[in-house]
């Protein structure tokens, strides 16, 4: 990947990443009664695999969770005892609202982030290589990227009625995961510049003009947010195995 021209230089040798973790959301389709992030897989929350995941990947300097605001001291209970160091701190009503106060608690304390990543807790299992390629292409000078993978499915336009419209060529289709990177300057003006919600960062900052580069994902980091998607992080993802 070649970072686009005109970008502001970042350190490629020691970046300070930052990653955000909004994890306030309900996760009703996973049936557990209570938040998504703390869903178990093999006894342990998908929060606490994601967070361990980001740290060990060797590029991260600190972790920010966006919590549900009555369960932010239990949050911060969990992952002080699985030996994870992160601030926790109370998510908003919507993913784009925990992610703009994850934010803005980052800048506050760590005023030398120069690479900010956002990242689904459901996406626990995410490998190494895809949290380091996506630092590296920001420190590389791309103000915000993305990993991908190509789409395997026909996708079909359809409308209001649910008669297709139109076949999009999948050969120009990615499907997107997480983690997302961005230089601070840019996702912070992306966020102050929203004027609505949105469940994908990169969207944001396409609406500010800015060009999102992508980098190979890798299909562990599916998101787990159904019962079938949780059997298969159950009997494959939590395992450590590789293809």
């Amino acid at each position: 990947m070649t970072p686009p021209t005109g970008t502001t230089h970042l350190d490629t040798t020691n970046p300070v990443a930052v990653a955000l973790v909004p994890a306030a959301g309900r996760g009703e389709r996973l049936g557990f009664g209570v938040p998504k992030a703390l869903v178990p897989v093999r006894g342990t929350a998908l929060l606490t695999h994601a967070v361990r995941g980001l740290l060990t990947a060797g590029c991260v300097r600190h972790v920010v969770v966006a919590a549900p605001p009555n369960e932010v001291e239990s949050t911060a209970d969990l992952l002080r005892s699985a030996g994870l160091a992160a601030d926790v701190v109370p998510g908003g009503t919507d993913r784009t609202e925990s992610v703009r106060l994850a934010l803005r608690h980052a800048t506050k304390v760590i005023p030398d982030i120069s690479v900010v990543l956002v990242h689904d807790a459901a996406r626990a299992f995410t490998p190494a290589e895809v949290i380091r390629s996506v630092v590296a292409a920001v420190a590389a000078g791309a103000p915000a990227v993305i990993p991908v993978l190509p789409m395997a499915d026909t996708v079909k336009q359809v409308d209001f009625t649910g008669t297709v419209l139109a076949t999009p060529d999948r050969a120009a289709l990615r499907v997107v995961q997480t983690p997302q990177g961005f230089d601070v300057d840019t996702l912070t003006r992306a966020y102050a510049e929203a004027g609505d919600s949105a469940t994908d960062d990169a969207g944001l900052v396409e609406k500010i003009g800015v060009p999102v580069a992508t980098v190979p994902g890798h299909a562990y980091a599916m998101k787990i947010t159904t019962p079938f998607d949780l059997a298969i992080a159950e009997s494959v993802l939590s395992t450590g195995a590789r293809p």
